[in-house]
């Protein structure tokens, strides 16, 4: 069933464009800042981008910071959405679930193929943002950010400084971020994945995940909504920035995997639980 999964999502051309337009957005930006050499000062625009003029090895974690507010997060969303309402709008949940295969075992096949489509997502980004900063800024290693060189919303607020990296340095720096990002977009998965056992709409399921998302995000922002920040599924998304630091500052990274952890557990739970007694009648 896993394969069968993945397979279908692998023929899925939708999949390919999607990834395709989020591995094009930064080489497109990429292109600019090369073409003109202006990129936005420390504190303005992507983390990181205004340093890949020195460093092009640095531009996959800008890339990164191009895409995961907006666009990453509604490629999963879509992704996870479709997973069970898309096969039942179609008439197929019905005839999946009268073959000897179990609904446990059709979510899971549904969840491994979500987290597999994440992964080559995430990774696609990051190495083919890599070769165009390489071609584009060249390889010079970069220097580390110093502890006081974000702020505390996760934007860089000063000039680079600090110690600096090596290739062996960005490479590991880039995977610990690239993890990150991938189990903060199984948070986004989750709750699609969830809302997509309550609907025969995969677009319903798709945007009351974003809604979500947005919501959270204005929670975050707002300063009256302190107490519960901490516990929203955006709060720590940029922490991975600290994979950069010199040293690494791990305080909100491991915040930003627990509570990306609690969000999978509880969604996925919910799904399973609503899923496996649903009267499935298309």
């Amino acid at each position: 069933m896993i394969r069968v999964e993945l397979l279908k999502l692998a023929r899925r051309p939708r999949s390919w464009v999607a990834i395709a337009l989020l591995c094009l957005l930064p080489i497109v930006v990429a292109i600019f800042v090369a073409v003109t050499h202006v990129a936005p000062p420390p504190g303005q625009g992507p983390a990181l981008l205004s340093a890949v003029l020195s460093s092009g090895s640095l531009f996959p974690a800008a890339a990164l910071a191009i895409v995961l507010p907006v666009f990453l997060p509604i490629s999963v969303a879509v992704v996870a959405g479709d997973a069970i309402a898309g096969e039942a709008s179609s008439g197929m949940l019905r005839y999946l679930l009268a073959r000897p295969v179990g609904r446990t075992r059709l979510l899971v096949a549904k969840l491994v193929a979500l987290i597999a489509y994440v992964l080559v997502a995430v990774v696609a980004v990051a190495v083919t943002s890599y070769v165009t900063g390489i071609l584009l800024f060249g390889d010079k290693p970069p220097a580390a950010l110093s502890s006081g060189s974000l702020s505390t919303s996760g934007v860089i607020a000063n000039s680079l400084s600090g110690t600096g990296m090596t290739p062996a340095d960005v490479l590991l720096r880039t995977a610990g971020a690239v993890a990150f990002i991938a189990v903060s977009m199984l948070g986004v998965g989750a709750i699609a994945l969830f809302l997509s056992t309550l609907t025969d709409s995969a677009l319903g399921a798709a945007l009351g995940a974003l809604a979500a998302l947005i919501a959270s995000g204005v929670l975050v922002a707002l300063n009256s909504a302190a107490s519960i920040s901490p516990y929203l599924p955006t709060r720590y998304w940029l922490s991975w920035i600290d994979f950069f630091r010199q040293p690494i500052l791990w305080r909100d990274i491991d915040r930003g995997f627990a509570i990306q952890a609690v969000y999978v557990v509880v969604f996925l739970g919910a799904a399973w639980a609503n899923f496996a007694s649903k009267d499935v009648t298309s």
